[in-house]
């Protein structure tokens, strides 16, 4: 029982109040700072989750899993492939060739990155594939003279299936040659994400490659698609371990200055949200502050009746933990379930607002994305703990420091 003793004392310290409100007061601002908290930081990293997911998967769809280059020479992609299909996480692979070009259309020219790509194989890569990605693959398949564009290109260039359009690398027009210079016909369009890369054009890998044989840079590569893309490289590395003169690119790479800005983001997000729980542990001081100068008397009758310094300091803790814990958890729950269904409340609220009579502009949230990372839900729950323990500490220390003689001189 006397290890209870601080626990007991200060839950009873914490429901019973005896009519002062402005104590009560004070620890209720203090729990709904705290959960406010909680639940703003657990629904905003939620919804940045949810937006770098959507990033994520736009961004593949333009980029490769894994990029397989030969630091010397010329890359045998057949052998390669051969050893890819022994790792497991390995789903599929395809070779390719990438340059810059510049492509001319009813007397426009546009610069274009320009890939050429197995048609037969290509859809095995794609981070998604669609039935329809493998209809426009087999259907640029049957011309070696066919070629996809970009959706957002096409749009802009007014183009449709069926029209001409010429090619020659950017490296021949720069070395004022027009050799290369080919006539190719548009069989369809295809999607690059939203996020990807908006000038791409797909070519059979031989007519990309005649293309852009004046350009040094455009060497022929093996692309991999990966069961986990978080652990790309791993995969790559382990796969090709006993392989040696290889170059290993992968989409986080690739992309690592966007995903980079994006964890910084998030990280600044984080502290600054932070302050709300910082707010919610000074009214924790406050309140204990308020106490200890209200139940100066009774500390020192425990002290008198055998309390140790350590035993007041623990019931402190034990007050002021009271109103962190319920905040914490009141905030936790409601930012969980908040960030679970922000989608559906997004969708009322878009509704609602295009429903406003004189309405300007049309208000689009339907997009909003969300995911709730348990692990994160924890940390967050864990910092805001640690935040109220030490918003303890100072006030219960002051509390243990009372002297019953002081106190009990004139009672």
């Amino acid at each position: 029982m006397r290890g209870l003793f601080p626990l007991f004392v200060g839950l009873r310290y914490s429901v019973a109040r005896r009519g002062n409100l402005l104590l009560s007061f004070v620890t209720l601002m203090s729990m709904l700072g705290i959960a406010l908290g909680v639940m703003i930081l657990i629904v905003a990293l939620s919804v940045m989750n949810g937006s770098i997911g959507v990033l994520r998967g736009e961004a593949l769809k333009a980029v490769p899993h894994v990029t397989i280059s030969a630091s010397e020479g010329e890359l045998d992609w057949r052998a390669l492939e051969e050893t890819a299909r022994e790792h497991p996480e390995i789903l599929a692979s395809a070779p390719f060739v990438e340059g810059e070009a510049v492509l001319r259309f009813q007397g426009e020219d546009v610069f274009v990155r320009l890939r050429g790509v197995l048609p037969e194989r290509e859809a095995d890569v794609l981070d998604v594939a669609e039935a329809a990605d493998a209809e426009r693959f087999a259907a640029m398949a049957k011309s070696p003279d066919a070629m996809l564009l970009s959706a957002r290109l096409g749009a802009r260039l007014g183009s449709y299936p069926g029209e001409e359009v010429s090619l020659v690398s950017l490296a021949a027009l720069l070395n004022r040659s027009l050799d290369g210079s080919r006539g190719f016909a548009i069989s369809g369009f295809e999607d690059f994400g939203i996020y990807g890369e908006s000038n791409i054009v797909l070519l059979h890998l031989a007519g990309a490659g005649e293309v852009l044989r004046e350009d040094p840079g455009a060497k022929l590569r093996l692309r991999l698609k990966v069961a986990d893309v978080m652990a790309a490289r791993r995969i790559a590395e382990e796969a090709f371990a006993e392989t040696p003169g290889l170059e290993i690119l992968t989409w986080q790479e690739e992309q690592a200055s966007l995903f980079n800005a994006l964890a910084m983001e998030k990280l600044v997000t984080t502290i600054m949200l932070l302050v709300i729980v910082l707010v919610g542990a000074v009214n924790i001081v406050s309140t204990l502050v308020m106490v200890v100068a209200d139940k100066s008397a009774d500390i020192a009758i425990l002290r008198t009746m055998g309390a140790g310094a350590s035993g007041i300091l623990g019931v402190f803790v034990v007050q002021g933990m009271v109103a962190g814990v319920a905040g914490t958890l009141a905030g936790a729950g409601l930012g969980a379930l908040l960030g679970h269904n922000i989608t559906a409340i997004s969708q009322t609220l878009e509704r609602w607002l295009n429903a406003l009579p004189r309405q300007d502009e049309v208000y689009l949230l339907s997009h909003l994305q969300t995911r709730v990372e348990p692990l994160e839900v924890l940390l967050i729950c864990l910092a805001a703990l640690l935040i109220s323990l030490l918003a303890t500490l100072y006030p219960a220390w002051r509390g243990s420091r009372v002297q019953p003689a002081a106190v009990l001189r004139y009672e």
